[in-house]
């Protein structure tokens, strides 16, 4: 354990600690920071607290410690997080109602959406507001060749969803 993961948990050890609360600037719990970060160690100290909110999202752009996991790729912390019972595992952001799982197929994250599609509350076809792309139109943009192939393996992925503009997926891409 390192001097970060000490100091954490002899915070958590006090009585007068509250886990959730978030910083004044961003609104950032001390969840939300481990989980973008990529603390797995403080991340395992904190969940099986009662007191930690697993859905808290940041103040900035809405983003849940599931979804910043997501978009950074961080799959263990993502794997512990979707082991909770409480925990919502298709939140979208506040800003472009970006889901986890649009962000972990954006960025090539391909364990990660994999985990992500075997919740089954987890829509692998809700679009984003910004540009109404889904995770499947985001990961053929992006030449994600494998993340489109396992996109395309389900029965409820639809390749001819149109974004805002009217445009489907276009062949060039996939």
């Amino acid at each position: 354990m390192n001097r970060h993961e000490r100091i954490v948990k002899m915070l958590l050890q006090r009585n007068d600690t509250n886990p959730n609360t978030p910083d004044t600037e961003y609104g950032q719990t001390p969840l939300w920071c481990a989980a973008t970060n990529g603390h797995e160690e403080v991340v395992r100290m904190m969940l099986p607290r009662n007191d930690v909110n697993l859905n808290t999202p940041d103040t900035e752009y809405g983003r849940t410690p599931l979804c910043c996991a997501a978009v950074k790729g961080h799959e263990e912390i993502v794997r512990m997080l979707l082991e909770q019972t409480n925990v919502n595992p298709d939140p979208p952001d506040t800003k472009y109602s970006r889901t986890p799982l649009l962000w972990a197929a954006a960025n090539s994250h391909e364990r990660v959406v994999r985990m992500l599609l075997e919740q089954s509350d987890v829509n692998p076809d809700t679009p984003n507001t910004e540009s109404g792309q889904i995770p499947l139109s985001c990961a053929a943009l992006n030449r994600h060749e494998r993340i489109v192939k396992i996109l395309l393996q389900r029965n409820d992925v639809n390749p001819g969803k149109a974004n805002r503009w009217g445009h489907t997926l276009p062949l060039s891409a996939a």
